[in-house]
């Protein structure tokens, strides 16, 4: 590497531009290490443990949106800074010592390895920064999609950018050191003495360099980038050697609000409650993967697991038609809904001792997704005498009617108009558990979830704890 001397000379060559360069460089590379171990999903769920753990992990997703715009930000300041330094290279082109020299000839800059792969790499980042944008993700989720996995490309080129780089240093300097060329303030009694030296000095140093022997710098970006690469890649292997595993579709059911739900069958699924999984299906994209969270986990006695979906998207419209194609008059129509068969499970092993379980909706339609389950989990409580184990409240935002179907008529009384008013909620449920620790799980819109979380951190509660937890897909 280089010595003082060395860098400052090249200071005085390069200027400024050189130290913006080269500090904006070392973030890049530690930024491009560190964005791509977010996504080993398989790698994140394995080293959950503790709750901290858990809650720093699931800001996974918010990790790599941050690393991402470092990226952004300071490949400006590294572009922006090797702007300059393109225009000084040209400006002190030396033609007396070509080593030191970036290029061949003067103009030749742009032409490099440096200079081509970097307009590349910008090229590539622009595309994948634009279309992660909420709009392009929202109106095309596949644009999102085979852009962002121009990552490979970006990091196989990111590695041979420095090939031949603008930084060199010299191999034989315990030999041929070289001096700075500033005089030193001399004393007006010597002035002719000190200018005498200051031009053998210079002699000296045009001597030494024209002997020194420099070649450039080798960069060491690969160290950075390779090892996190190399995982990722082995995780997604791994991920796709899982997905290869066969799932059967058991069950199609059709509610209202355009919601589908899908119950499924996979040999070795084991998940919990509150999990989500990644939905493939290849032929409606093979690459394209979307999380939905479990409504059914499979248990001892039956292996199906659950989901619900709702149309709301292109991929989710043309999965929809794979699944419930519109009928034929030459077509045999068959039953696609199964009476559902809740598990047998026990209640004293768990230790849950109160649920309170809120519902916002829209439109009175959307609680029959779950009508069923809530009204035969109200029976069972009731018979085994437990009624206050589960608290249910209803609430609809916009209701046009609330005419009730007879067989869900336990849930008419818990229904109520209008929004949930959250800190008297909150009130309620800290003075029924004084000096106990409550579990808030919120899944719902960014504007509840800041609520919840703002209320979870009022300490005025007699003493009860609010632990906020919300649903993430990272």
């Amino acid at each position: 590497y280089f010595t003082g001397q060395q860098y400052h000379y090249l200071y005085k060559m390069l200027g400024l531009g050189l130290c913006i360069s080269r500090a904006s460089a070392t973030v890049l590379n530690l930024n491009c290490s560190l964005v791509l171990l977010p996504m080993c999903r398989s790698l994140v769920t394995f080293v959950r443990g503790t709750r901290m753990t858990r809650r720093l992990l699931d800001k996974s997703k918010t990790f790599h949106v941050a690393c991402g715009v470092a990226i952004c930000i300071f490949s400006v300041m590294h572009v922006s800074a090797h702007l300059v330094n393109v225009v000084r290279f040209s400006v002190r082109y030396s033609d007396d010592f070509p080593a030191l020299n970036l290029a061949r000839y003067r103009g030749e800059l742009l032409s490099l390895v440096p200079g081509v792969t970097g307009v590349l790499l910008v090229l590539i980042l622009f595309l994948m920064f634009i279309s992660s944008s909420y709009c392009v993700r929202m109106s095309n989720y596949e644009i999102f999609w085979y852009t962002h996995n121009l990552f490979i490309v970006f990091y196989v080129i990111l590695m041979i950018h420095m090939v031949g780089g603008a930084l060199k240093y010299q191999t034989n300097i315990e030999a041929h050191p070289l001096v700075a060329s500033e005089p030193t303030r001399a004393a007006p009694s010597s002035r002719e003495m000190n200018w005498t030296r200051v031009k053998k000095r210079r002699g000296d140093a045009t001597r030494t360099l024209a002997s020194s022997h420099i070649i450039p710098r080798s960069e060491c970006t690969w160290l950075w980038v390779s090892g996190p690469l190399c995982l990722y890649c082995v995780e997604r292997f791994y991920r796709y050697i899982q997905s290869r595993d066969p799932v059967t579709i058991v069950t199609v059911i059709r509610h209202p609000c355009d919601v589908v739900e899908l119950r499924m069958l996979k040999k070795n699924f084991k998940a919990r409650p509150g999990q989500h999984i990644l939905l493939n299906c290849p032929g409606v994209s093979s690459f394209e993967n979307h999380p939905f969270t479990l409504t059914m986990c499979p248990t001892e006695n039956k292996e199906t697991l659950g989901i619900h979906l709702r149309v709301v998207g292109d991929w989710t419209e043309r999965f929809t038609q794979l699944l419930l194609p519109e009928p034929r008059i030459d077509m045999e129509i068959l039953p696609m809904a199964q009476k559902r068969r809740y598990p047998n499970d026990g209640w004293m092993g768990f230790r849950l001792q109160r649920l309170y379980f809120v519902w916002v909706c829209k439109e009175l339609q959307s609680f029959y997704w779950f009508a069923e389950l809530l009204c035969a989990l109200h029976h069972k409580l009731w018979n085994e005498n437990r009624p206050d184990y589960f608290n249910l409240k209803l609430y609809i935002s916009q209701p046009d009617s609330l005419q009730v179907i007879e067989k869900y008529r336990p849930l008419t009384s818990r229904m109520q108009i209008g929004r949930p008013r959250w800190k008297l909620l909150f009130d309620e449920i800290g003075k029924s558990n004084k000096h106990k620790r409550v579990g808030v799980f919120c899944c719902g819109p960014k504007g509840i979830s800041r609520t919840l979380h703002r209320l979870c951190n009022s300490p005025q509660y007699n003493g009860t704890t609010f632990e906020f937890n919300k649903e993430s897909f990272s």
